[in-house]
């Protein structure tokens, strides 16, 4: 099915974007769930996917159900829930890499279905409480109980295989993981993993072929990507000695952030479909504590990814930094020094923003406001934070950050990210998140 939604300027006014973005989902739907975009990404990702349900929530809830529900399908025995669904139907070669350089039907516990080894930021508690909450029909409490085991055990496998570094918090083993995948955070934990950018000379990626290669990873950073993809497929994604076996183990602020949220969502499914809230409050209070303890740094106000192959934070100032504000019980101190480096120059975020949120240090020198996660803007990142803002109190910002968001869409339309000076969009147009937490702001005034 093409994908007829414009990608161009459109309109401030709000049904004229909301009709924008129903058309953007429309046009993605995939018979049981939405590709995040019909150029580059014609599978389905997994925090995409939840993002997606948000928006579907408010226009088609049957639909919402029905993409988490088929994303839930792939979830692994071990209850990892794999960032790539691939579509059979799709052909061979699409998309690089796909289902055959995965080999997941190798693994143990892999589902029938061909999928990545690897997971993304557990966003779909979140997810599927805010779409229960948009549609309280009985069907919808049906869905959300049969979901919600599935839930436990995604959060389960993270607490219990993903823990290598003892204190509490879940490592990526791929910067994929973190769903920002080119992040100069990851540049040192990355420069550690040995490898030659003519590796890629035996591939063919497809991302260049739909993008500006000044935009995209580098074909260095995508060999590492690669070595890393095959050194946890060698250990068929067993997480079993990851420390003494596996060359990039990272705790992210964001997948944590996330982690610590989805308790906080389950302990809400809990009580509405008969389960004990207790447990999930209380692993979302020692995340959280975690989350303080190993990622934050008060000499610069932020939290940074640790690095569990030295034992030091990536020095990196990165949007990851700011995501973990969205945990309501985190400390004031802590809340306040993240509000100000958001506000300061490095984030620009105020009551009316003059650029859009970059995803890096905007004053940084590796700074890049065009190449995908080291600077340009993305709507999923300004959600994430607006909704931290919320619950620290600061409804002046979070308004802020909305009137920004809106603003890039009716100037550049549903692109994946955009310029974070002019607001250009970037990357691939008509793209599903985007179109679906539009929706969910322009809900939520």
């Amino acid at each position: 099915m093409r994908n007829d939604a414009p990608a161009g300027p459109v309109t401030a006014d709000p049904a004229d974007l909301r009709a924008l973005a129903v058309a953007t989902l429309d046009g993605n739907w995939e018979h049981d769930h939405t590709v995040p975009s019909r150029t580059l990404y014609p599978h389905q990702w997994s925090w995409d996917s939840a993002f997606i349900a948000i928006g579907w929530a408010h226009v088609r809830p049957a639909r919402a159900w029905r993409e988490l529900a088929s994303l839930f399908r792939a979830q692994w025995a071990d209850g990892r829930v794999p960032h790539i669904v691939f579509n059979p139907s799709v052909r061979v070669g699409a998309y690089f890499p796909g289902p055959d350089h995965w080999a997941s039907a190798l693994a143990e516990g892999a589902p029938a279905a061909a999928t990545s080894g690897l997971i993304q930021p557990p966003v779909h508690a979140l997810a599927a409480w805010l779409a229960y909450r948009r549609d309280r029909s009985e069907a919808a409490r049906a869905a959300l109980a049969r979901l919600y085991p599935r839930l436990v055990a995604q959060q389960r496998y993270l607490a219990a295989r993903r823990d290598v570094g003892g204190g509490g918090l879940a490592c990526i083993v791929h910067p994929w993981e973190s769903g920002l995948d080119n992040s100069p955070a990851w540049d040192a934990p990355m420069a550690a993993v040995r490898v030659d950018a003519a590796l890629m000379r035996a591939y063919r990626r497809h991302d260049t072929t739909h993008a500006d290669a000044a935009h995209r990873p580098t074909d260095l950073d995508y060999a590492r990507y690669i070595a890393i993809v095959a050194s946890y497929r060698a250990l068929r994604y067993r997480d079993d000695d990851l420390a003494d076996r596996h060359p990039f183990l990272v705790e992210c602020p964001l997948l944590n952030a996330a982690m610590g949220g989805a308790e906080q969502a389950l302990a809400r499914i809990a009580a509405v479909v008969g389960a004990d809230p207790g447990p999930h409050r209380d692993r979302a209070t020692a995340i959280t504590e975690a989350l303080v303890r190993r990622l934050y740094d008060p000499t610069t106000g932020l939290f940074h990814p640790r690095d569990l192959r030295t034992g030091r934070l990536v020095p990196a100032r990165t949007a990851l930094g700011l995501m973990p504000l969205g945990l309501p019980d985190l400390p004031a101190r802590a809340a306040a020094s993240v509000i100000a480096e958001a506000c300061s120059a490095r984030f620009g975020l105020a009551p009316r923003m003059e650029r859009p949120l970059p995803s890096h240090d905007r004053t940084a020198p590796d700074f890049e406001p065009l190449r995908y996660w080291r600077g340009p803007s993305w709507l999923n990142l300004a959600w994430l934070l607006r909704r931290g803002l919320r619950a620290h109190g600061r409804p002046d910002l979070a308004a802020g950050l909305r009137r920004s968001m809106i603003g890039l869409v009716a100037r550049s339309g549903c692109h994946e990210y955009f310029h974070p000076d002019t607001g250009a969009g970037l990357g691939s147009p008509a793209f599903g998140w985007t179109a679906a937490l539009l929706l969910d702001v322009l809900a939520d005034g």
